[in-house]
This record gives structure tokens, C-alpha cells and sequence, in this order.
């Protein structure tokens, strides 16, 4: 599948999305054809590296913690 054209309004709804406790990353491949690998690259570009740090470190915990997550 050919990577999707990203505009700034879409990589601020995948940020927003991706952020989100409640939007999983299949919600994401699903509407805007990113994988999970994809996804955190994006945020790794898009956000400040201690932003990102805690948004990782926020997922990876949720993700220990329960069965379906992100």
C-alpha cells in the first residue's frame, strides 16, 4: 500500500488521535492507512522529544496494564 499524502490538517488529526486514550492505532491504520511504526515515527517528528518521551512512556504503561491498548 502506497504511503498517503499527509497534510498539515491530517498529521494534526493523527497527533490528536494519537494522543488520545480512547483511539487505538488500528482506528488510525484505518482511517488514514498508517501502522503503529509509522504512527510513532510521525509523533517522533512532530512532537517535542519530552513530549514524546512521555507519550511513549504513557502508551507502553496503559499498554502493561491492559489487555487492549493502542
Amino acid at each position: 500500500m502506497p504511503k498517503p499524502d499527509l497534510t498539515p490538517p491530517m498529521i494534526g488529526e493523527i497527533v490528536e488521535m494519537a494522543l488520545s486514550d480512547f483511539t487505538s492505532f488500528d482506528s488510525i491504520k484505518a482511517l488514514h492507512g498508517l501502522g503503529p511504526d509509522e504512527v510513532k515515527a510521525l509523533m517522533r517528528r512532530t512532537l517535542k522529544p519530552g513530549s514524546y518521551r512521555a507519550w511513549r512512556k504513557r502508551v507502553r504503561a496503559f499498554s502493561d496494564r491492559r489487555e487492549v491498548y493502542k
